[in-house]
């Protein structure tokens, strides 16, 4: 490693990059309420504006995956710094519903650069246990920002603050990380012929990344289906929603600044075995319980879901180094595009499980909450999978030394 790498400023640059991408998350929730009054939008077109954010991400992921080598992460984040500040100053001077659609779009984008540029520059400048330690780390911002972003959006909002104000909000964080990777050397990549993109793609056919491909999809959905449904669900509990989400994102924020002991006790295989138990016992719990037994439910999802994007991504980088930023970045990718896929389908749930109740003669609150609860249900099948799964990666990977292991 040379002198004139800066490993300190190019992580906290990198952990700001990820504060954006989780206000950007959190404060546009904030102040969708205010948008929809302001411009007369119905809740489908406000729920388009939300999908613009999922879209941009995957897109630009995998983009930067493919070219990571060719343009290097330095352009890659200047392209997110251009495409965040376009997206937050079309937000705010927005006209209406078309250039909410753009806006949002653009700042998914620079979202998506973010996580394809920081990945595989985090691996390059780590290895062993001190890059899942650092891997998560860098992740835990994204639950910690959105705490912090919730947070400001509140206060901001009670305090009679207009959303323009809050959208402003997040060029601090978008500046300071433009500010602290300016002029940095980056490093060169850690593994002798990652940068070809045939030998990513051949790599990616390994059964290891097949493995993680698929199960990927399903670590994502465990962790983001419950989250964006547990409030709505959990609104005729008898429990704060918003406290839920405070408590679940605080949780894997602390989880994942703790990740290095944790990890290293466990490995990767064992971190993710327990995890996929924890998810199924903390969803199963939301099924069935009301009042304050929901916050018990939320801490023991919240231990479950905190390691597994961090975790699988480190995966990635060490049991399948060939696949390089493009292995990382489908990852990535195919993680979002799988809670894309599967939102439409948990909704379908929740109407069919609607009509049900109401059939059997439920009515009002006590409908809501018996076909969150029938959906939630449905839900456990995702990290159950799993558990199946990573018993089967924990037995076949026994043994196998993931690469850089002795390093650091």
């Amino acid at each position: 490693m040379t002198q004139t790498i800066n490993r300190s400023a190019l992580f906290n640059a990198s952990c700001l990059a990820l504060i954006t991408t989780a206000f950007s998350f959190s404060i546009r929730a904030g102040i969708l309420p205010q948008l929809g009054t302001e411009f007369g939008l119905t809740a489908e077109q406000l729920g388009f504006i939300n999908s613009m954010w999922f879209l941009g991400f995957p897109i630009s992921m995998i983009l930067g995956g493919l070219f990571y080598h060719i343009v290097g992460p330095a352009n890659i984040m200047r392209i997110a710094f251009i495409t965040h500040t376009l997206g937050i100053l079309l937000t705010i001077y927005a006209g209406g519903y078309t250039t909410l659609l753009i806006s949002t779009l653009f700042i998914g984008f620079g979202n998506g650069c973010t996580e394809a540029a920081c990945n595989p520059l985090i691996a390059d400048m780590y290895s062993g246990t001190t890059l899942n330690k650092m891997l998560n780390r860098f992740h835990m911002w994204f639950p910690g920002g959105i705490v912090l972003g919730s947070l400001i959006s509140k206060f901001m909002t009670d305090g009679g603050m207009t959303w323009q104000a809050q959208v402003w909000v997040m060029m601090v964080p978008t500046i300071a990380y433009a500010v602290l990777f300016f002029g940095k050397t980056f490093p060169k990549p850690s593994v002798e012929g990652v940068t070809s993109v045939g030998s990513n793609i051949k790599a990616m056919f390994s059964p290891v990344f097949i493995f993680l491909f698929f199960a990927m999809a399903l670590t994502a959905i465990s962790e983001f289906g419950p989250q964006q449904w547990v409030g709505l669900i959990m609104s005729k509990s008898g429990a704060s929603p918003m406290l839920i989400l405070a408590l679940t994102t605080g949780v894997m924020a602390v989880g994942r600044f703790f990740a290095g002991p944790v990890v290293k006790a466990l490995g990767q295989t064992g971190v993710l075995l327990g995890g996929a138990i924890f998810a199924s016992v903390g969803i199963f719990m939301f099924s069935t319980v009301t009042g304050s037994m929901a916050y018990v439910a939320a801490l023991i999802f919240a231990i479950g879901v905190c390691y597994f994007w961090p975790v699988m991504v480190g995966a990635v980088a060490q049991r399948v180094p060939l696949s390089g930023a493009l292995g990382m970045s489908i990852i990535g990718g195919v993680g979002m595009f799988s809670t894309a896929i599967f939102q439409p389908i948990i909704g379908g749930w929740i109407d069919a499980a609607r009509a049900a109740q109401g059939a059997a003669g439920l009515s009002g609150d006590a409908l809501e909450l018996a076909a969150g609860q029938e959906t939630l249900q449905k839900m456990v099948m995702f990290p159950g999978i799993l558990i199946v799964l990573f018993i089967i990666f924990f037995i076949w990977q026994r043994g196998v030394k993931p690469a850089g292991d002795a390093a650091h």
